[in-house]
């Protein structure tokens, strides 16, 4: 009846956030090597970093870490946990960690050896390095549509299938499994439709391996499904990831994006043998299978995240917020990764800052423009994120992009507003951004830690 959608939540705590000016941000990128990681989170107006781990949780999430049993063992707490998971997954081993990475790490350090390939549409930065740390090749098949930011697609997540079984065939003897990333975070936050989750499933079967899902924002995913995939709308966002998850035989998950809480993940697969791999691996670096490296208030929070996350409600008005950033953008002439995604807008750097060659790195150039001018912190996901070989060697990535990860039920419209704002005022400078040089270079997940001056 309205065309306002207002949050389905009322707001019942506040954090204040602290204005600076622009000598003193400028004063604490220098002292931050020129890289927005390394900020003091309190310098920082409006922080678009990641949406990992930094939303605000319920008051029901609060509730239930008041129920937290810290038992080290079989605590009450990890039962409810593996409830909640299981209902979405239906996997049958459901082992908790302190976070997605480190379901990746154990997965991959148990099941992976030197030259093995792991097929997937994207992979992102730490399942990427995971593998690769391990020897093997971290192999991205998304469709050809997936790699053209201005493009509009209902999909642009999907894994291109006929390149899949290419690679199955020929060097499927080194493809202990297949991975697909839902949604695909480096390819822009972009969906993977149900009907190409079943055809990779398919292939998976054909050729006797198993099929993994990266489950990171799998209700983000599924409601991209409902809203844009044909014989979707009238299913509910749960049934339809319990339709995504019934394909697989694994999963991996940072709970601290679609688990609503600020800490914590899982592993969840149906193979036994690897099961136990796993769990030995697991107590070696995490803690006891029961807990995983989490409190018992965590996995309450998690368990209780899992239910809220794939309400109606909160999903469309989570995916209407990225997209109101993306139209306003959009028609403020930025270029942005087409169509908006589910947890964040991409910046077309290449677009955005043309004159800036991608071994200069223009996603590091409007991210720092963008602190400097408007305290707003972004990433890049790009060359500096996904340029450096094993070897060492450097090329560009397939795409330049700056992600705005939109934090969980924590910013209004007006900060949205003025985040548009902000992106707008650098876009409109942009002749005045120049390229930047890595000062160091460290071997893994360089983006983390790396200095930068200015070309």
């Amino acid at each position: 009846m309205f065309k306002t959608l207002i949050e389905p939540f009322r707001i019942k705590a506040v954090e204040p956030i602290r204005s600076t000016t622009p000598a003193q941000r400028a004063t604490a990128l220098a002292t931050a090597g020129h890289n927005v990681f390394l900020l003091r989170a309190e310098d920082v107006l409006i922080d678009l970093l990641t949406d990992s781990g930094t939303g605000a949780m319920s008051a029901a999430q609060w509730g239930a870490l008041q129920q937290g049993d810290e038992s080290y063992a079989g605590s009450r707490s990890f039962f409810r946990f593996e409830e909640a998971v299981r209902n979405i997954t239906h996997l049958k081993h459901i082992i908790p960690t302190h976070q997605g990475r480190a379901a990746e790490r154990i997965l991959f350090g148990s099941v992976l050896k030197p030259g093995d390939i792991v097929p997937n549409n994207t992979h992102f930065d730490t399942t990427r390095a995971n593998v690769e740390v391990m020897g093997a090749t971290a192999l991205d098949l998304v469709i050809a549509e997936g790699k053209i930011p201005s493009l509009i697609h209902p999909f642009k997540g999907n894994m291109d299938l006929a390149r899949l079984e290419r690679v199955l065939q020929e060097d499927g003897a080194h493809i202990p499994l297949v991975m697909v990333t839902v949604t695909n975070n480096s390819g822009g936050g972009q969906p993977v439709s149900l009907e190409n989750i079943q055809g990779i499933a398919t292939l998976c079967k054909k050729y006797n391996k198993p099929f993994f899902i990266d489950a990171c924002r799998f209700a983000e995913n599924a409601w991209f499904i409902k809203q844009r995939e044909p014989g979707q709308a009238h299913r509910t966002p749960l049934e339809i990831a319990q339709h995504m998850f019934s394909l697989a035989q694994g999963a991996t998950m940072s709970a601290k994006k679609d688990g609503l809480a600020n800490i914590g993940g899982f592993l969840a697969l149906n193979q036994d043998d690897w099961a136990e791999r796993c769990r030995n691996l697991l107590i070696l670096t995490e803690g006891f299978p029961t807990y995983g490296g989490l409190a018992g208030y965590d996995l309450e929070a998690i368990a209780q995240g899992l239910k809220e996350v794939v309400e109606e409600d909160y999903l469309r008005y989570r995916i209407r917020v990225t997209e109101y950033v993306g139209e306003a953008l959009t028609a403020a002439g930025v270029p942005i990764l087409q169509p908006p995604g589910g947890h964040a807008v991409y910046l077309d750097a290449r677009a955005f800052a043309s004159h800036i060659p991608p071994l200069q790195y223009p996603g590091i150039s409007i991210v720092n423009a963008l602190y400097l001018d408007g305290g707003v912190r972004a990433v890049e996901i790009g060359t500096v994120m996904f340029g450096q070989k094993p070897d060492g060697t450097e090329s560009p990535a397939a795409m330049d992009l700056v992600r705005l990860a939109i934090p969980r039920r924590v910013y209004t419209q007006s900060h949205m507003d003025y985040v548009v704002e902000a992106v707008s005022h650098v876009y409109a400078q942009r002749q005045k951004l120049r390229g930047w040089r890595m000062v160091n270079r460290p071997r893994a997940l360089r983006h983390f830690t790396a200095s930068f001056e200015p070309v």
